[in-house]
């Protein structure tokens, strides 16, 4: 998609760029700092970029008085990673992506809440953004290569001739859930210094090599929602736009954002009224709106209906969903069922399971054991052993 991109350099003394350096992406915080403070220790040529994102000034009513949690790519974050950058002395650009990211994360974010699914736009913005858009730029500017601060690894396989993607030695850190969707180009022209470090290594060598942002906490928050929450921000960013947004289909969402309908259990009783399908996801438990004698969960969402389907914890476990949007990573789409551990999101303990082959891009997901709350719009990745096979969008049970 093509967009218009300013490129704002960080002193009236950088240099034109030459071929053969590596851009990192610079967030500001104290992971891609280190990995420019580490390349450029290496003697390698370097050049730095900071994407803009999000106007913090938009939607002014979900900002509060009180002191505001830390979200990654802030203006303060800009501001930072123009600081190491010149700690660092390097070449330095802020590129301007608000426009594109708008487009390719904020958007389908709304509309995947709207539509019933909960969706993970950092996914969104590695695949559409990171590593599309600043790639882009960065060869533009005489990088062949982008380097960021995720905790995972890139190899080449000789013996098959693709790139593999790799989980990060420190599994309480690895990040390869959300870089599913990277192409074999992408791959290629990836670099993730940190994948063989433990965050406290990280830290140390951030402190070693002075970074100004070594003991900067790290990001809590998606990026464009304050601490009102996603809710909140759905219904300012609608307002905003004066209108409800169109489906992935192109057809209009009307009928559900904020109209009431039935909470029904699994056996058809109403028990309860909800005030909007987008407050509501499967696996939820809080904020349901009425008192049960035993807990009760989000099971699905009927949003043809326009009810929330809830029911005890079993009936919250399946065995079987299916995935769009396939991309695989370590070999061509396969023509038979294969055997994989599937992980149903990030902090999710991979399952065993058989993937079969829907088409090129699509597949059936069957868990040896019935796993809880796979939800619409999150991903489901294929591992083996330390290797990510590929992944593909959950679509339904």
């Amino acid at each position: 998609m093509a967009t218009t991109l300013q490129l704002e350099p960080a002193s009236a003394t950088s240099t034109a760029a030459t071929g053969g350096s590596v851009a990192v992406a610079m967030s500001g915080g104290v992971d891609s700092s280190t990995v420019a403070a580490i390349l450029r220790d290496r003697g390698q040529t370097i050049v730095g970029l900071t994407m803009q994102l999000w106007n913090q000034r938009r939607l002014p009513e979900l900002h509060g008085d009180g002191p505001v949690q830390h979200r990654c790519c802030s203006i303060d974050d800009v501001h930072d990673a123009r600081r190491v950058a010149e700690h660092l002395g390097i070449r330095f650009y802020v590129v301007n992506f608000e426009r594109v990211f708008e487009q390719t994360v904020i958007r389908p974010f709304v509309e995947d809440y709207l539509a019933g699914r909960t969706p993970i736009p950092c996914t969104h913005c590695n695949n559409d953004v990171k590593f599309d858009q600043l790639l882009a730029t960065a060869r533009q500017i005489g990088s062949d290569r982008i380097a960021t601060g995720h905790y995972a690894r890139v190899r080449h396989n000789s013996e098959t001739g693709r790139y593999e993607l790799l989980r990060a030695v420190d599994e309480t850190k690895d990040q390869s859930y959300f870089l599913f969707g990277l192409t074999q180009e992408q791959l290629a022209r990836a670099d993730f210094p940190l994948g063989e470090m433990t965050k406290q290594e990280v830290r140390e060598i951030a402190r070693r090599l002075e970074v100004p942002v070594a003991d900067k906490p790290e990001s809590q928050e998606i990026c464009f929602v304050p601490a009102g929450g996603y809710v909140r921000f759905i219904e300012s960013y609608l307002k905003e736009q004066g209108r409800e947004l169109g489906g992935p289909d192109g057809a209009p969402i009307s009928g559900n954002l904020g109209e009431p309908g039935d909470i029904v259990s699994t056996s058809g009783e109403t028990i309860g009224r909800h005030n909007g399908l987008h407050n509501y996801t499967v696996g939820q438990r809080k904020g349901l709106g009425f008192a049960t004698a035993r807990p009760v969960y989000v099971v699905s969402i009927d949003m043809e209906n326009n009810r929330v389907i809830v029911g005890d914890d079993t009936e919250l476990r399946t065995t079987t969903c299916e995935v769009r949007n396939v991309n695989w990573i370590s070999f061509e789409a396969p023509d038979k069922p294969i055997q994989a551990f599937v992980r149903v999101r990030n902090r999710h303990v991979p399952a065993e399971a058989e993937i079969t082959p829907l088409g090129a891009t699509s597949a059936r997901i069957t868990f040896r054991m019935p796993q809880r709350a796979i939800t619409p719009g999150q991903a489901a990745v294929f591992y083996s052993g330390e290797h990510v096979l590929g992944g593909g969008w959950i679509a339904k049970q």
